[in-house]
């Protein structure tokens, strides 16, 4: 059984890895420290790199499937090749839907935090979103109760203002402890789950 897409694959995540290591290294020699954070490609790509790689592993059998359990493969290699795709799809397509559900949520999004000015801005659709920490009446920090998943970097952080407004900001924007460290004086629920779906 050939695995026909998986080496395709890999060649092109380890060139974007490289690329992308490259350009981060280069970029952080010349540029000074930004506290925006917005939607990148490297985030993306750091977040979303194992769940490509399993489902990219599993879905390089399909082929040897779509002839069915009759062609060129014995029904041991068919089963064995319909469990690979199963497991592959186990553990790549929950991460591939929440991190399709967080740039849905957070593809306009621009957060602006500097701890040391006390500065907390967001920006969604080009348009900033007015606020002061006193306005938030409360924060949801909801992580993944499992660190040994593929969705498990994948968490968010509820504002809920006293106006009735609420803003998600997702880890696809950033790593939210700093914000959830900054916001510590605002009452806070912090909850775990198996699959933080906000």
């Amino acid at each position: 059984m050939k695995f026909v897409l998986l080496r395709p694959l890999l060649e092109v995540l380890a060139v974007l890895a490289l690329v992308l290591g490259v350009a981060r290294w280069v970029a952080g020699w010349f540029g000074k420290r930004t506290h925006t954070y917005r939607v990148t490609a490297a985030r993306q790509l750091r977040l979303l790199a194992w769940p490509l790689l399993a489902l990219g592993t599993g879905l390089s059998v399909v082929p040897a499937l779509a002839k069915g359990p009759h062609g060129n493969a014995s029904p041991l290699e068919w089963g064995l090749a319909a469990g690979l795709v199963a497991v592959a799809l186990a553990l790549g397509a929950p991460a591939a839907v929440l991190h399709l559900r967080y740039w849905v949520l957070n593809h306009e999004t621009v957060l602006v935090l500097q701890p040391k000015e006390n500065r907390l801005e967001v920006y969604q659709h080009g348009q900033r979103q007015y606020f002061e920490r006193r306005d938030i009446a409360r924060v949801q920090r909801v992580t993944c109760r499992t660190r040994a998943t593929f969705w498990a970097p994948y968490n968010y952080v509820r504002l809920l203002l006293h106006d009735g407004r609420e803003i998600v900001l997702t880890s696809l924007l950033a790593d939210l402890e700093p914000l959830t460290v900054f916001l510590r004086s605002v009452p806070t629920d912090r909850r775990t789950v198996a699959w933080a779906w906000a």
